[in-house]
């Protein structure tokens, strides 16, 4: 029979309250359990005595008869100094997904798209500013031809 030790969830809704609890792999979370092994309050504080209470002797009963903890529980175990856990590392969790990145790229282009715009009405502007005073000169040629051709 595989056993593990893991929390059995309790309380009121939005107050949670485990039991860390020595079950069959088969059972549901919830449900029917060999022994009640200690607590967890997440309620209290951190450095709070009671957030987290182990009975020790039981447990490591049931380490030595081959019980694996779950993750959650391995850590209550490695603080209370019952079994040594190893931190793991995931460098790409906190890395964002494709669907984030997408986004990302999308706003780039967006973005990219808006500065060529102003980029393309900068010149625009600088070149109707520029080709009327290009013209001006030419006017003023135009009225003096014109008023010695009167002359």
């Amino acid at each position: 029979m595989a056993v593990k030790i893991r929390l059995a969830r309790g309380g009121a809704k939005k107050r949670p309250y485990y039991r860390i609890v020595v079950a069959d792999v088969r059972s549901p979370r919830d449900g029917r359990y060999i022994e009640k092994v200690g607590t967890h309050n997440p309620l209290l504080p951190k450095d709070h005595e009671d957030r987290v209470r182990l009975v020790e002797d039981r447990i490591i009963y049931w380490l030595g008869q081959g019980a694996q903890p779950t993750d959650r529980v391995a850590r209550f175990l490695d603080a209370a100094g019952l079994m040594k856990r190893e931190a793991s590392n995931n460098p790409n969790k906190g890395k964002p997904g494709a669907k984030a990145l997408e986004r990302v790229e999308e706003k780039q282009a967006k973005a990219e798209a808006a500065a060529e715009a102003a980029e393309t009405a900068k010149q625009e502007a600088a070149e109707a500013a520029a080709a009327p005073v290009e013209e001006a000169p030419a006017e003023e040629a135009a009225a003096e031809e014109t008023s010695e051709e009167k002359a």
